[in-house]
């Protein structure tokens, strides 16, 4: 059976909004998604009757808050199947988890001359804290380019791995769409000796994520884009690899002693979990999980699937309209696409006038935009909760917004 969206919807408070009078029209997932009833209200249960700091207390809610801490740890540990609860570290999101493998693992790892392989679509989160271990370390970063559909070209990929130490990149595109062949590339790096970090933060919401299937090293998402609260992500590591890296922060929490002149670190996953963590979040994450699993992973993959596509069906009819990317069958549920002649920004505030959310701008992918010769581009971006009828809402729009700026 399909998605019943009608009934999803009726779990989303803020989707009965109107803005300006019409229904609110909510797409902008790929920024970041909107928030069910069971998230919202097991954040407000956890604050009216078990908040308390975690790990530390032995008195009754302290143990409670601990163990609801923990819980989601684990619940996230079944979510992309991780071998153990302490490959999993709890960060405020995906850039801070990236931050850590760049500081923690790179800094002891990368030598002057050593290379880094990223994606020339990657998000700004997956570029610029590889440049900042380049400048440091005097190591050369390198780009696996993209083609004029916007697919990874894997032509020249075992040149590119030569010499490289890591390889970081994007499961799928936040401006594309585009689903990479993270296979193929984690089995080339592989035989090159190469590690792999994987940015996940527009599949793990839209899809089933395993990190073992994947063989990845690291696996880096954030919680506020599957339904969960803001403040709060995930960087899946290998056991073996995290135990040789050294804390990303100090302070309390992650540590077992602490001497003047010296301290130990605490045993994984807490070394990497300096000072008062987000718990109410936590919670909420977890929620999101299991209204995730409860709906089916599978069933929102398609689901997402039928709405891109027919989205970018319509949009062939809106007159002086470009899509960049792939074909709808290689993409996770967005599309972007320009006018020629109508600044993206001004094409987004006439749809929000509509009471629709888009995105408009560079989507953190600066030199992906540059590359296309392109200022900004508009995004729509689906989600469990988006109806084709929402799509046509937009169409319209666009038809309006094309009429009224070419006046």
């Amino acid at each position: 059976m399909p998605l019943p969206v009608e009934t999803i919807r009726q779990d989303f408070p803020i989707l009965s909004r109107k803005i300006n009078g019409y229904p609110l029209v909510y797409l902008d997932n790929a920024a970041s998604s909107q928030k069910p009833k069971h998230v919202i209200m097991a954040m407000t249960a956890f604050y009216q009757a078990s908040y308390a700091n975690i790990h530390r207390g032995v008195y009754t809610i302290a143990e409670e808050a601990t163990e609801l801490y923990e819980s989601a740890r684990e619940h996230i540990k079944n979510f992309v199947n991780a071998r153990a609860s302490q490959e999993i570290i709890f960060t405020r999101g995906t850039t801070e988890s990236i931050n850590l493998v760049a500081r923690s693992w790179g800094d002891k790892n990368i030598q002057a001359g050593d290379v880094i392989l990223l994606t020339e679509m990657e998000h700004h989160s997956n570029i610029v804290p590889w440049q900042l271990l380049a400048e440091r370390k005097k190591a050369r970063l390198k780009y696996i380019p993209f083609d004029e559909k916007g697919r990874l070209n894997l032509e020249n990929l075992d040149r590119l791995l030569e010499g490289c130490k890591i390889t970081a990149f994007t499961l799928a595109s936040n401006t594309f769409g585009t689903k990479n062949p993270a296979k193929e590339i984690i089995r080339k790096a592989r035989a090159k000796g190469t590690l792999v970090l994987l940015d996940a933060a527009q599949a793990v919401p839209h899809q089933n994520v395993d990190v073992v299937d994947l063989d990845c090293d690291f696996l880096a998402f954030s919680s506020h884009k599957m339904l969960g609260p803001t403040g709060i992500g995930i960087l899946y590591g290998k056991k073996e690899l995290l135990e040789k890296m050294d804390p990303f922060l100090g302070g309390g929490e992650m540590i077992k002693t602490v001497q003047w002149d010296h301290s130990t670190w605490n045993d994984l996953p807490w070394k990497f979990e300096a000072g008062t963590q987000s718990i109410a979040e936590a919670v909420g994450l977890k929620a999101a999980v299991d209204y995730l699993h409860h709906l089916g992973l599978k069933k929102i993959a398609e689901h997402e699937q039928s709405l891109v596509r027919y989205a970018m069906e319509r949009l062939h009819e809106v007159e002086g309209l470009t899509m960049i990317g792939p074909p709808a069958s290689e993409r996770v549920g967005l599309v972007s696409f320009y006018f020629k002649d109508i600044h993206p920004h001004d094409v987004a505030a006439v749809l929000d006038r509509n009471g629709i959310c888009v995105r408009a701008g560079h989507h953190c992918t600066m030199p992906l935009h540059k590359k296309l010769g392109l200022e900004a581009t508009v995004r729509a971006s689906f989600y469990l909760y988006n109806a084709k009828e929402e799509i046509d809402l937009l169409i319209d729009a666009l038809k309006e917004a094309a009429r009224f700026f070419r006046k």
